[in-house]
């Protein structure tokens, strides 16, 4: 069945929600919302809280968490598998890019500290991260001495790190972009390479080769920044930044606010038909926290906050779910 729609659905928030924010992360447990890290004022981590969100009752909390907590951090990503989230790199308060892989356990709400240091890849933020049952997996972001390329993978099973060959020079370092396990390939969508790009790459985990693929449709123009879900042989995309900003980091570039999904199958771009059920459309923005997620027995993504055309933080939370004709 091919994905005809989506709905936008904006949800309330109750209790003292972790405020606005972008460049942060969120994974989803059940029925329940993590988010961490991320910046209110450019490059300026706002705390290390982990935040939690209950998609049933609509209420925020903060976890009340043990262990080798993270220090603050922008351009942070985190995953879940099963019930443990996994959280890697991003960037300190003195801008310095960081490679800790940290777990939470969110049965016991118990942080551990997992790999640093020479174990594992190479330090980095604005990084992607996705995952499928048993492994969590690391693509590009920016690192020491520029931007990367590299793909990793953590086993949550053996507890080990695994590093895959290197896709070469068709596909440049970049950070923000898009990061998806379908069909037993990781896929790397666009992103930002010294200018917004517009290619596709997919690594196929049972022959360990890279591809770049040729898209053709409605395709979406060239961007990074942007919120990623899959659903089956779909890719899905929302927003991104479409322009960088002459200020680099330090302002807002210009965003896109529509959605498109790829057919991994086909390699067909479809641009998506938008409904809103209630509340607004979340508009153009970018630097979101995104994540597959589950609402009402409906498959779609996640969208928490991210950054405006007009450079404010955004603290809403959306949810679109994806329909079939």
């Amino acid at each position: 069945m091919a994905i005809s729609h989506c709905t936008w659905v904006k949800l309330d928030q109750k209790g003292g929600g972790p405020g606005a924010r972008s460049s942060h992360a969120i994974a989803i447990v059940g029925q329940k919302l993590y988010a961490f890290g991320g910046e209110f004022a450019p490059r300026v981590p706002v705390d290390n809280n982990l935040h939690v969100f209950d998609l049933k009752t609509l209420t925020w909390s903060v976890a009340d968490a043990s262990g080798d907590t993270p220090p603050p951090r922008v351009g942070v990503a985190m995953a879940a598998i099963g019930d443990t989230i996994y959280v890697f790199g991003g960037r300190d308060a003195e801008h310095k890019e960081l490679n800790e892989l940290y777990s939470f356990d969110t049965k016991t709400n118990n942080w551990a500290l997992i790999s640093r240091g020479d174990n594992g890849p190479p330090h980095r933020s604005y990084h992607s991260i996705t995952a499928d049952d048993r492994y969590v997996y690391i693509f590009g972001g920016c690192g020491v001495s520029g931007r990367l390329n590299d793909l990793w993978a953590f086993d949550a099973v053996d507890n080990k790190w695994v590093e895959f060959p290197s896709p070469g020079e068709n596909c440049k370092g970049r950070g923000g972009p898009g990061l998806a396990a379908v069909q037993g390939k990781i896929w790397v969508v666009y992103g930002f390479a010294g200018m917004e790009v517009d290619d596709v790459h997919c690594f196929d985990l049972a022959n360990k080769t890279w591809a770049q693929v040729e898209t053709g449709g409605q395709k979406p123009t060239a961007r990074s920044v942007f919120s990623t879900a899959s659903y089956g042989k779909y890719i899905i995309l929302y927003g991104g930044e479409i322009d960088p900003s002459d200020q680099g980091h330090m302002g807002a570039g210009k965003f896109s606010g529509d959605v498109f999904v790829l057919d991994t199958e086909t390699l067909e771009w479809k641009r998506l038909e938008e409904r809103v059920e209630s509340g607004s459309h979340p508009g153009p923005r970018g630097w979101c926290a995104f994540a597959s997620a589950q609402r009402d027995g409906q498959e779609g993504l996640l969208v928490y906050g991210g950054n405006s055309p007009t450079n404010d933080r955004l603290d809403d939370i959306f949810f679109f779910a994806l329909s079939q004709n």
